[in-house]
This record gives C-alpha cells, structure tokens and sequence, in this order.
C-alpha cells in the first residue's frame, strides 16, 4: 500500500477521534457516509457502527480511498459496494469477549428453562420442574473456529464440557481442543452434539448452511445457538423442528423479526435482538484496534485483518 503524499482517514464522528487521539503521519475527518466527502483525498475510511453496507456507496467520488476498516466482524454486503482494488478489514477480535458472553448465555438460559422461570415469576407460579439439563457433561460442537468461535471455546471449557470444533477445513488442534474438524466432517458429527452453536461468516458458502438436512442430523432435545446471521440458518427449517430441538437466536432471518413472525411464539425459542457485540467491552476494544490500524496505514505497512481485498 505504498504512499508518497500525506494521509487522511475520516471516522465516524468526533468522539471517536478524540478517543483514539493523535496519529503520527495522518489527519483525522469526520465523516458518517450520510453527506459528501468532506475532502477527496481521504485514503482509509471507517464507518459508523451497525450501520448498513450500503452507506459505504457514499464512497464512490474518493480517489484516494485504499481501505474500509469495519467496526464489525462481519463483512457481508460490503465488498460489493467498494471501487475494484479498495481492501476491507474487519474487527477480529473487536467483538469476541461480548459475542462470546451470548453464546453461553444463550446455552446457560436455555438449557436451565430461564424464560419459562421469567414467565411463571410474572404470573407469581413457583414452578419446579425436574431433570433439568446442566451445561456440564454436554458435548457442544462450535462451528466456525476464528477468533470469536475459540472466545466462545475458552469461556465453555471451565463448565466441564466435551467440545469440537469445527472450522472450513481440518487442522492440527491448538491450546484449547486436540483437533479442529473439517465442515466437511459435519454430518458426522451433528448427531452426536448436545448443543451446537453457530458462528460463522456469511458468505455463499454459508448461506442457510443451517438447513432441513443440517437439524435432521441433530438428536432430538438438542440446542442449537446461533450468533452468526441470520440468513446463516432457513427459518422454515427451523420452524419445522420446533418441538423436536430447542433453539436460541441472537439472529434471524428476516431481521428484525415483524411483530406477527410465529418464531416469536414457538416452543422453545429464545430470541435476542442481534446483541451479541452491542456491550460496553466494544468501545475500548474497537478504540485499540483503530490506534494499531491507523498506525499501520500512516506508516505504510499492511492492514491486520484483512478480509476483502477487491481484486479487478
């Protein structure tokens, strides 16, 4: 990424430059993406947080623009709206220590029936149900093992589980489990899992990998979580294994769910509003990233987590 003038990055709003504070070799805009650029020569631009890909269009007059560094893990919908030859990297990382607290909230408040004991304290019911399952002792199989599926790993282990993970292709194991499986290994795997969580990119590849065949695979009682995207798992495969599995979704497909989706209602579905990485852990973390990548794109050199790069 070699540069001969001076560099300028624009950031989403003010408090973000105040926050992340001077960077040797390159000046700070502001810019949301819902005006015109406030100058041409902007080379790296960050966009506003959980706003949508399309914003990212607004960049089409730049001529200097070398890169798009995301305040997300996820990538979706963007590459598509960049000029050929414009890098994108994502927030590895960013996300991992919040995405991965949901993952084993979700499992935790599921397993244990915590929305039956939120209802029946609304009604004054001292409910007592019996043979409730525990975390511990359960196989839990993590589909997609990058950075947030290992997070997702650590905070599992202490709760006295048999994990695997599973990941695009097999590989060697690391600090936390003596193997990493192939996907292609996955129908193999799925009927022997108590709980399986979802975490994977969205990609063609992934898109309603979640399918009628995928839960069939799962043993009845079984949990699956799913922290990735929406459009990742079928809702109508989902609705047709209501009763047989038990489902937790930070995500759906369509997103927001309406008002009158029969997902709200159906037995044994927990839904959160897409939380996973909306916490107080993302600011600082979001602010250290951009101090790293910023310094990396004043001085020259290439950009951590590059996920994108749009060849022509």
């Amino acid at each position: 990424m070699g540069h001969d003038g001076p560099r300028v990055a624009s950031l989403p709003d003010d408090s973000w430059i105040a926050d992340i504070g001077p960077v040797d070799g390159l000046e700070l805009v502001q810019w949301d993406l819902t005006g015109p650029p406030p100058r041409e020569d902007i080379g790296l631009v960050v966009p506003p947080y959980l706003k949508p890909a399309t914003l990212l269009a607004a960049t089409a007059p730049l001529p200097a623009l070398e890169a798009v560094q995301l305040l997300t893990a996820g990538y979706d919908g963007v590459r598509e709206q960049l000029a050929e030859g414009v890098q994108v990297a994502n927030a590895a990382g960013v996300h991992d220590a919040s995405t991965a607290e949901l993952a084993v909230a979700l499992t935790l408040a599921s397993l244990r029936r915590l929305p039956e004991f939120v209802l029946a304290q609304r009604r004054g019911e001292w409910l007592r149900p019996a043979d409730l399952p525990s975390l511990a002792d359960r196989r839990v199989l993590v589909l997609g093992y990058g950075s947030v599926g290992r997070a997702i790993a650590r905070r599992l282990l202490p709760f006295e589980v048999e994990l695997t993970a599973v990941a695009s292709r097999a590989r060697e194991g690391d600090d936390l489990v003596e193997r990493v499986h192939g996907i292609d290994e996955l129908p193999g795997l799925l009927p022997e899992q108590d709980v399986v969580i979802v975490v994977v990119p969205l990609t063609e590849a992934t898109r309603t990998l979640v399918d009628m065949e995928f839960l069939a695979r799962m043993r009845a009682g079984a949990l699956l979580v799913n922290i990735a995207r929406g459009p990742v798992a079928d809702t109508g495969a989902i609705m047709r294994h209501v009763g047989r599995l038990r489902f937790a979704l930070d995500v759906t497909d369509p997103e927001p769910l309406r008002e009158d989706h029969p997902l709200w209602h159906a037995e044994g579905v927990l839904i959160s509003p897409h939380t996973g990485g909306n916490t107080s852990a993302f600011r600082p973390r979001a602010v250290r990233l951009l101090r790293e990548q910023l310094g990396r794109y004043a001085a020259g050199e290439p950009l951590a987590n590059v996920v994108a790069p749009v060849e022509g």
